[in-house]
């Protein structure tokens, strides 16, 4: 394990020329993991400057503990690591996340960070599809997690453990010796994901088929692979049917290409010229409205953000004030 992460690690320097990192970390098993493969390869290398970071949801009494039981492991490395409490005890678990994220993107960005990297491994891969696909997820919420995304022109994220089993983390936990936390909330099933861990996952491998992971892997790999495609298309044709005077895109043209590509390309329309994320909802309207054969000139209210108008061969979309 130490072998392939440090030949991830050497390649990611040599391709992203990237010299400073910030490690989120959970406190978990899978973070010891990731601190002590990191320390190693920075022991060996000295390429980054890596510092950590940890979000404290203080859902549990032994918060502060666990604070100071990462804290400890820390001063063996002797590396900066920021703590953030948040005192919103009652957020839902997605909400959270979310929060989470905004800390985590928002720290790297006051300090100039170049990277994030994070603990996932394959297995939060798999629980991640599962869970999204109960909540209806589309082809780019199935493949999120991913070993690299480009958060913006100056941000990378990585996950250098996500092609790596939670049974193999545990067995290099194991060898190593090293300080792990018990986190009492993975036993809580009132959490989704601890749901899909300990129930859904064993029953698969035990009654469906032993080798599901590697078959949801491979068809994860071919989902991200169509994904990247679809997106460098919709890219590519949305610089070709956008105007180069006004906020418009030429909707006549955009009616021919399959819906999918008709809902991503209003999708990034949207959030490029307003910074709008428009829901599934709001895209089925507009493409509803668009492949409706009526008069020249037509307008119509969409949600309570903005609205549309269609003159020629061109739709121009109106933010309400």
């Amino acid at each position: 394990m130490q072998k392939y992460f440090n030949y991830t690690l050497n390649k990611l320097a040599d391709k992203y020329k990237i010299k400073s990192i910030l490690v989120a970390i959970s406190g978990g098993q899978d973070s010891i993991c990731l601190i002590k493969l990191l320390e190693s390869f920075d022991k060996l290398y000295n390429l980054y400057k890596i510092e950590y970071i940890y979000i404290d949801h203080q859902w549990r009494i032994d918060s502060k503990k666990q604070i100071q039981h990462i804290i400890s492991y820390m001063k063996v490395f002797k590396k900066k690591i920021y703590i953030y409490q948040i005192n919103q005890l009652n957020s839902s678990e997605h909400v959270s996340r979310k929060h989470r994220y905004h800390i985590i993107i928002n720290h790297a960005a006051i300090n100039r960070h170049e990277a994030i990297v994070t603990a996932h491994t394959k297995t939060d891969k798999l629980e991640t599809f599962l869970l999204n696909l109960t909540r209806g997820t589309s082809l780019e919420g199935a493949t999120s997690l991913s070993f690299h995304r480009k958060l913006n022109y100056n941000l990378n994220l990585f996950r250098p453990l996500i092609s790596t089993s939670r049974e193999d983390i545990t067995f290099f936990c194991k060898k190593r010796f090293l300080p792990l936390w018990s986190d009492t909330t993975n036993y809580n099933y009132e959490i989704k994901r601890n749901r899909i861990r300990h129930e859904i996952l064993p029953y698969l491998r035990k009654y469906l088929n032993n080798r599901y992971a590697s078959h949801f892997i491979k068809f994860l790999k071919t989902c991200h692979y169509d994904n990247e495609y679809i997106k460098q298309k919709v890219n590519k044709l949305y610089i070709y049917l956008r105007s180069d005077y006004y906020i418009s895109i030429n909707f006549y043209l955009l009616k021919k290409e399959p819906f999918s590509i008709q809902a991503r390309m209003l999708q990034l329309f949207i959030y490029h010229n307003f910074h709008l994320v428009a829901n599934k909802k709001t895209l089925l309207k507009i493409i509803k409205y668009i492949n409706t054969n009526n008069k020249e000139y037509r307008a119509a209210d969409i949600n309570n953000a903005i609205n549309i108008r269609l003159c020629q061969n061109w739709m121009y979309v109106i933010l309400k004030i």
